[in-house]
């Protein structure tokens, strides 16, 4: 997408006006989606964008702009005018660039740049519209949407490395709402992959039509959810967002080098209860959150971020490195060309434990099963957190007896790793997209359902 040679004149040019190192990120980006509503098509969308981010480290300062243009000139001029912000006499050596391979880990069958295969999709989009409805005539509304994206990224910097990737993302979302009267409810699922539209065979229409129907249908009759503390069972898969949100972004180097982190001088120590074990692993074969390469042109690994309760690792990308010393694990993420990395997820999950569902509601005399968690805000640097659940129900000695509405979780992350006393082993993984000062990107959360012994439950 960029001809080696200007990429290496420009990062010449950024150490010779003085920066410590340059970096050069090309994005060719494709994407097409198509939504339906009331049982109509109501969109289709579809658009390729194109830039180069400049990146300049100066010490453990970073200055980053970007442009659409591949002339070598015009990228100077950005260089110029980012080292003017912090010009320096010390003039460093680039080295001279040298394409890397590898073997890609994520097939795709079927890319965007193919085939758009819009109408398998409305094909599609149809058949659970038709299957959500046919579920209760209280259904009134589905909405659906198929999303699907080819990125492709070439990547430059000062040490020599050129390095580039292609990423192909399909994800479909499907709402159905239900009414009663004044009364009404939702259900959403969000299925993704990094693949073609060949993700398609791993899903069943009616089933997924189904399912938001029937999340729906339980919350529009669904009682009162009680307030307190009380032991709570959260549901495998999405259920992971709260260790997501609450834990995980407080074990990125972009909060713990500014010490934004309770985290951040604990490494080695227990932070969580010692049945807890949680990874953020780029390399699980076409999962939404995962990467051949990070955005600095790292490959991606596993990494073991708690171990039997131990914080084992951060997450970090290069300046993250720079600033703590810790070294790198491949999880520099951007969303695009037009923001400079920092560290992010990828696939992040807490590992399965040994019991089993049934044996956690049995343990619990009057508490929460939350099957199904839904979105929450959480406070930078503390992890306190505050989650809504999409689909709840109340558990009396031993049993699950009626399903909940407006169920609240509160706490914070370090609190609730340490109430984690229960660890199932029925392992699910959910896709989501997280944003941080990054950007947006694709990730995807998960655990097995769990059970945390005490939390703060709001309800009505």
């Amino acid at each position: 997408m960029l001809n080696p040679a200007t990429a290496q004149a420009v990062i010449d040019h950024a150490l010779f006006l003085g920066a410590d190192f340059a970096e050069l990120f090309v994005e060719h980006h494709q994407s097409s989606s198509v939504e339906l509503l009331s049982g109509n098509i109501d969109k289709v969308n579809s658009g390729i964008d194109f830039g180069i981010g400049v990146r300049l480290f100066f010490g453990h300062k970073v200055l980053y702009g970007y442009t659409n243009s591949t002339d070598e000139e015009e990228l100077k001029r950005v260089t110029s005018l980012l080292a003017a912000k912090d010009k320096r006499d010390q003039i460093a050596n680039a080295g001279a660039l040298n394409l890397s391979r590898y073997q890609s880990k994520h097939a795709c069958q079927q890319p965007l740049s193919q085939n758009p295969n819009l109408e398998a999709k409305i094909a599609f989009l149809r058949q659970c519209d038709t299957a959500a409805r046919d579920e209760d005539e209280k259904i009134n509304q589905f909405i659906g949407r198929i999303l699907q994206r080819e990125q492709q990224v070439e990547i430059f910097n000062s040490t020599g490395l050129h390095i580039g990737d292609t990423r192909h993302y399909t994800r479909v979302a499907a709402t159905a709402i239900a009414q009663n009267g004044s009364e009404q409810s939702t259900g959403f699922e969000a299925p993704g992959a990094l693949t073609g539209w060949e993700f398609n065979s791993q899903l069943d229409a009616k089933e997924l039509g189904h399912t938001v129907a029937k999340q729906a249908m339980v919350k529009l009759f669904a009682e009162n959810c009680p307030s307190g503390e009380m032991p709570v069972i959260i549901g495998n898969g999405f259920g992971g967002v709260i260790f997501h949100e609450a834990c995980g972004h407080l074990l990125e180097t972009t909060s713990v080098a500014k010490k934004a982190s309770v985290f951040h001088d604990k490494m080695g120590e227990m932070i969580a209860n010692p049945v807890v074990s949680a990874v953020d692993d780029g390399t699980m074969t076409n999962e939404w959150g995962s990467i051949n390469i990070d955005d600095e042109g790292m490959e991606t690994q596993r990494t073991q971020l708690i171990k039997d309760g131990k914080l084992t690792s951060f997450m970090v990308d290069h300046m993250g490195s720079l600033k703590t010393g810790f070294t790198p694990t491949g999880s520099g993420r951007r969303e695009s060309y037009k923001f400079a990395p920092t560290s992010r997820m990828r696939n992040t999950f807490i590992e399965p434990g040994d019991s089993s569902l049934d044996e956690m509601i049995a343990s619990v005399e009057k508490g929460i099963y939350a099957k199904k968690m839904g979105g929450g805000s959480v406070q930078p640097g503390t992890g306190e957190f505050n989650f809504a659940v999409q689909e709840a129900y109340l558990v009396e000695n031993g049993q699950v007896t009626k399903p909940l509405k407006s169920a609240t979780l509160i706490s914070t992350g370090p609190k609730v790793l340490k109430e984690i006393s229960m660890i199932g082993r029925d392992f699910a993984l959910a896709a989501g997209m997280c944003g941080s000062v990054s950007g947006s990107v694709p990730t995807t959360v998960g655990q097995p359902a769990l059970k945390v012994d005490n939390i703060l439950v709001g309800g009505n």
